[in-house]
């Protein structure tokens, strides 16, 4: 069965890959991020489009619907989360939300807007990965957020994610991961208990 197209559009907001208009590169260029997320900031602008032609990530575009303002912007692409056993090291096949940041510019001028990221996440992006691992079979949804303890708790708290594998460190990143569908996170945990 081939999997149906997927709309990328809700009442408030509209989804653009990065590559579908040349309007989006002007948009990209006023796109600005709080100093604590400036890494984003220069992802999008810096290496975003290398990415995309190299096949490393897709970027896409979340715009106002009605004023078409660059609300924000999410990168996906496909990773392992490592998981480790009693008995032996595993990976687990995921999708990685590489990069998400808001747009200072648009929460600034949309000040009745509230919640953008995780309006976003729920509404665009989570669905947008269920939609993807039916076409790939990646059962996780995963990020490697920076070790911060704010950041890790506004991924636990307001996205759902869980603190991966505890015994498997990396000094840069905590690995955090939500089960994208029930049935592929299933066989994965029973296939190796």
């Amino acid at each position: 069965m081939l999997v149906p197209p997927l709309s990328l559009e809700t009442r408030d907001f509209v989804v653009e890959h990065l590559e579908d208009s040349p309007e989006n590169l002007r948009l990209i260029r006023d796109f600005t991020c709080s100093n604590n997320a400036m890494g984003l900031e220069l992802y999008l602008k810096q290496q975003a489009l290398n990415d995309e032609d190299n096949g490393q990530s897709r970027t896409y575009l979340v715009k106002d619907a009605l004023t078409r303002e660059l609300a924000c912007y999410f990168s996906l692409r496909t990773c392992l989360i490592p998981y480790e056993l009693a008995d032996r090291r595993i990976n687990l096949s995921a999708i990685e939300l590489a990069n998400f940041a808001v747009n200072d510019n648009y929460r600034r001028s949309q000040r009745a807007v509230a919640k953008i990221g995780e309006y976003v996440f729920v509404e665009i992006i989570r669905p947008l990965a269920k939609h993807i691992s039916t076409c790939i079979g990646a059962g996780w949804l995963c990020v490697f957020a920076l070790p911060k303890e704010r950041l890790i708790d506004y991924y636990k708290k307001k996205l759902g994610f869980s603190k991966g594998c505890q015994r498997i460190k990396r000094s840069w990143c905590m690995v955090m991961s939500s089960r994208i569908t029930t049935k592929i996170a299933y066989l994965c945990i029973s296939g190796y208990s």
